[in-house]
């Protein structure tokens, strides 16, 4: 849909990766909640880059962040038990400005990275609202697309069960359901394949690069100041 421009102008995208384990204040402390490990990050580092992958192959970038971090669980269980001091941020919330590369105009690009978000486990989600289009996914239900199409009459989200759709071919039939293993062996996939013919298969079937992955630096540096000086920064 991205690569037909069948949203038309966008009008706001939301990504986002969410998950509830961290909802239990007796689970044991771990790398997530260490600057020397993590940096100062804490769930944009550990989570982060999951919601950014797809903006950003689209061409979405964002060029400014208002940021709101929450931490949430202050100290939890170390290796004896005696209680330590969480350092990094629970949860994250990203308000950015983003391009439309196709009209130069601009659209509000929200992702959110959660550690502490009651009822998910390990969620990710991805939805584009267009003047022509709309299209959303959740991990929640991964077979299913729901996509809306205006064109002038009655605006209905239609639901479609994908089954098993994939950018690389496997043995699995097509009406079971694709789940985060299928997406492990499609990466694998995706990197041979770049290996061996010195390119991707497409825009979307390939491997993070080294540019994206700079780029989230940027955008989660930006999101620290942000909050630290309650300001809108530059990314």
């Amino acid at each position: 849909m991205i690569e037909a421009d069948a949203f038309g102008e966008i009008i706001e995208v939301n990504s986002g990766f969410l998950h509830s384990s961290d909802l239990n204040q007796d689970k044991p402390i771990n790398w997530k909640r260490m600057v020397a490990f993590n940096g100062e990050y804490g769930c944009m580092g550990d989570l982060g880059m999951h919601p950014c992958h797809f903006p950003f192959r689209a061409g979405w970038f964002p060029k400014n962040v208002r940021a709101v971090l929450s931490k949430l669980v202050k100290q939890r269980p170390g290796k004896d038990g005696t209680m330590v001091p969480c350092e990094t941020w629970d949860n994250a919330t990203l308000l950015c400005e983003s391009i439309n590369p196709r009209t130069g105009n601009t659209f509000p690009l929200t992702i959110k990275t959660q550690r502490i978000a009651p009822g998910e486990t390990d969620t990710w989600y991805f939805e584009v609202k267009g003047m022509r289009g709309c299209g959303r996914w959740s991990s929640k239900n991964p077979r299913r697309l729901e996509v809306l199409e205006y064109t002038g009459g009655e605006q209905a989200w239609r639901q479609i069960d994908m089954g098993w759709e994939a950018a690389f071919k496997g043995i699995t039939g097509g009406i079971f359901e694709f789940g985060f293993t299928d997406s492990i062996l499609q990466m694998w996939a995706a990197f041979v394949y770049e290996l061996t013919e010195g390119k991707p298969k497409s825009r979307f079937a390939s491997c993070v690069r080294p540019e994206e992955t700079a780029m989230s630096h940027r955008l989660f540096t930006a999101a620290l100041n942000s909050w630290k000086n309650e300001s809108v920064e530059k990314v």
